[in-house]
């Protein structure tokens, strides 16, 4: 697997190579509604909770295409509203309770968890059946041994996150979905296939 140097290398060319290319800010863009709406969702009672795996689902489906190569399209973002759901709502839900269960025990079996879970989402976008228990089944597969290697590579932008507050918190914005697309470069790499052989995401019915 590429080192995380590597995959941040794959993240900005597939976000345009720059901050101000217009792939990076559209990408900026459905990150910055993304947030808006959990942020306003979390102030509902169990809004945000239900919410979360609908937005997460299509965040992922923006990303994933951007990894591929795919023409930018903002409103995928509200794709989990109109595919499968039902799965989406519950993997978003199940996965962020099993998490909290499993940190109320310690705080490391809840972060082990989160890391074990992390590629579900993903895998929702290419998976013909996106049953939410089997989401979860093929990350905590995918994941076994590269817990350590994801963690590093989300430790990796700690130093842009940080220079991204020096510049009045602005920068931070950009460096979000620079985060977030290295992720799916993780995940494409993890799967095992390159952007060129990826057969187009087809709607669920």
């Amino acid at each position: 697997m590429s080192e995380n140097k590597e995959l941040r290398a794959k993240a900005r060319q597939h976000l345009g190579g720059g901050i101000f290319q217009n792939l990076w800010l559209m990408t900026l863009v459905v990150v910055l509604i993304y947030d808006a709406i959990i942020g306003v969702a979390n102030y509902i009672v169990i809004g945000g909770i239900l919410l979360s795996g609908l937005m997460e689902y299509g965040l992922c489906r923006v990303l994933v295409n951007n990894a591929r190569g795919k023409e930018m399209n903002v409103a995928a973002l509200f794709d989990g509203f109109k595919e499968n759901a039902g799965n989406a709502l519950l993997l978003g839900l199940l996965k962020d309770i099993f998490i909290f269960l499993w940190a109320l025990l310690l705080v490391i079996p809840g972060i082990i968890k989160y890391y074990s879970y992390s590629m579900s989402a993903f895998i929702q976008q290419d998976e013909s059946n996106k049953k939410w228990r089997d989401c979860l089944d093929k990350s905590i597969q995918m994941m076994d041994g590269k817990k350590w290697k994801l963690f590093c590579l989300d430790l990796s932008f700690i130093g842009w996150y940080i220079v991204g507050f020096i510049c009045l918190g602005i920068g931070i914005l950009f460096v979000q979905p620079y985060h977030m697309q290295a992720r799916a470069e993780f995940y494409e790499e993890l799967k095992g296939t390159s952007a060129a052989e990826q057969v187009e995401i087809t709607p669920a019915e």
